[in-house]
């Protein structure tokens, strides 16, 4: 899993970590290039994760959530759920490539689930 973590921070331009979640918000797998607490940016973004499943599933009726992107002023996360109880996790900065990021991730993902 580590390899596929590494590879998507040499693809994706801009991606300083890539993290593998659990919905329950531990911390599974990481790679990252620069400092900071993967373990606090996989937790939040699980309930984020979780609400925007919720609300889209349950509430909105739009169906299963397929990814989701937040983007604040220092920095952007890219999610990916990898089946229903984990997701892949790209941290971004300011010069990134969120399609490099939608589709590493989406590849990254599907051969992550095989592990998972």
């Amino acid at each position: 899993m580590l390899e596929l973590l590494t590879r998507l921070l040499t693809d994706v331009d801009g991606a300083w970590a890539a993290a593998i979640g659990s919905l329950d918000g531990l911390l599974v797998d990481s790679h990252a290039t620069a400092p900071g607490d993967l373990n606090l940016l996989v937790a939040e973004h699980a309930g984020l994760l979780r609400a925007a499943q919720s609300a889209y599933n349950h509430t909105l009726g739009g169906g299963e959530t397929r990814e989701l992107y937040l983007r604040g002023e220092r920095l952007s996360v890219y999610l990916h759920p990898i089946g229903s109880a984990f997701f892949l996790l790209i941290a971004l900065d300011a010069r990134s490539n969120l399609g490099q990021a939608r589709l590493y991730g989406r590849v990254a993902a599907r051969q992550l689930e095989a592990h998972l």
